[in-house]
């Protein structure tokens, strides 16, 4: 198609990184690409930290248990952010509140949009990228290692830098089962599709380990979401002034 829609589909995650920094002209051109996300209203509710302390990235790297969170070319972290729209509605005399489910849903999606952004501008410039949903682990540490007031959560982190290994890229959903037309589709109009994307992502699994996994997606999925996880989240999110106290 072009160029960007090949870099698009051909996304993989990157775990393992050369020991090369990156520098600070290339950091400055990945968080303006993220700026120029759409942004809900204008209000762009999210802040991005670059971590480079190196006892705050073995301290987040405890939190995610994984290694490439120490090492890589740089970790960026996504933070929903309305503290500094608060701290200014104080200066003007009319402050505002961000407690109602809308405000952390726009600040969720205005860094979301941003990352995705920053990833793609990465990968543009032949660098990798892999997500990391980990750091919520403990998402009350990690307000704490990074010093974030009220009104800013933490929501995810993103590892950057020049790729030590090619990855693998996973096959993903069979179009007819995400896009739907003006009405939502029963899971039984494409529970045969399914099947067959089982039966694929198992074979991908038995290649990709030498045959000591081959696990389908929905018995991967269905175990991970059957498990309690994460409970801390909701009270630390109410802690930094979200949904309500």
């Amino acid at each position: 198609m072009n160029e960007t829609i090949d870099i698009l589909k051909n996304h993989r995650s990157i775990r393992k990184f050369k020991d090369e920094k990156l520098d600070q002209e290339t950091i400055r051109e990945l968080v303006e690409s993220a700026q120029s996300a759409s942004t809900s209203s204008y209000v762009q509710a999210y802040t991005i930290i670059g971590v480079t302390d190196d006892e705050k990235k073995r301290a987040l790297k405890e939190i995610s248990t994984q290694s490439y969170v120490e090492n890589n070319g740089h970790l960026f972290v996504f933070l929903a952010d309305y503290n500094r729209h608060y701290e200014l509605s104080k200066d003007k005399g009319t402050p505002i509140s961000y407690d109602k489910t809308e405000q952390l849903i726009v600040g969720t999606v205005d860094a979301t949009l941003a990352a995705q952004n920053l990833a793609v501008a990465a990968e543009s410039m032949g660098l990798g990228m892999c997500y990391i949903g980990s750091l919520r682990n403990d998402m009350g540490k990690v307000v704490e290692i990074l010093g974030l007031p009220k009104g800013v959560i933490p929501l995810f982190g993103m590892v950057v830098g020049k790729p030590d290994h090619e990855g693998s890229r996973k096959e993903r959903l069979p179009f007819d089962v995400v896009y739907h037309e003006n009405t939502y589709k029963s899971v039984d109009k494409v529970k045969d599709d399914i099947e067959e994307y089982d039966e694929r992502i198992s074979e991908y699994y038995k290649e990709r380990s030498g045959g000591r996994r081959n696990d389908t997606w929905s018995d991967q999925v269905i175990g991970m979401l059957s498990k309690k996880q994460r409970l801390d989240v909701d009270a630390v999110i109410k802690g930094q002034g979200f949904l309500g106290q």
